[in-house]
């Protein structure tokens, strides 16, 4: 529904806009602007590739060694506090941990895959399958406000557009994140115990 709906809404807004540049005479900026737009498009996606590239290697390098068993044994506490119904269930353990390592690390397209290979576990033990359970709903929350240490993407956007200070943004990062996090958390728990 949603996807038919944009796919109606933003070629009306290109022949608008095309068609209000032709009739005042701007048709040369409309066509500037689209090159000018596909060459930043294209320095975007090289730089996250660079980026990607380094932290999904360093991952799989921490894979390699204990790091990650580490980092996973130091999540164990808050994802028992966060997840009480996967306690016994260690591959859901597993998946979940290695989410939030790599949106720690600000990989947020490396925790993709991992956290819909989280969702897919907890969803085999979710009894009710067209409602979500408590665990898949707090995993949501949590992704969404992506508590992270090092914002890499943003780090690596700020970095493209010739920014004097690309890790300027880390404390408010930080900030932003950690209360996003706790409200979050705070009133999903809140909810579990209501509903």
């Amino acid at each position: 529904m949603v996807k038919n709906l944009l796919n109606i809404i933003w070629p009306i807004f290109i022949i608008t806009s095309v068609v209000y540049a032709f009739l005042n005479g701007n048709i040369e900026n409309v066509s500037n602007g689209i090159f000018e737009s596909a060459e930043e498009a294209v320095k975007l996606t090289l730089t996250f590739f660079g980026t990607l590239c380094l932290w999904n290697g360093i991952i799989e390098i921490a894979k390699q060694t204990t790091l990650m068993q580490k980092l996973a044994k130091f999540l164990r506490p808050f994802i028992n506090f966060l997840f009480p119904e996967m306690k016994k269930n260690e591959e859901a353990y597993e998946e979940i941990s290695m989410n939030m390592v790599a949106n720690l690390l600000g990989l947020g397209n490396a925790a993709t895959p991992l956290g819909l290979k989280a969702m897919k576990t907890m969803e085999k033990e979710n009894t009710k399958k067209d409602t979500l359970s408590n665990s898949m709903a707090m995993f949501i929350v949590i992704n969404t406000a992506s508590l992270q240490v090092i914002p890499t993407n943003i780090i690596a956007i700020r970095s493209s557009l010739n920014s004097t200070s690309p890790s300027g943004i880390i404390l408010q990062v930080w900030i932003a994140t950690i209360v996003a996090a706790t409200v979050g958390i705070t009133a999903t728990k809140l909810m579990m115990k209501k509903f």
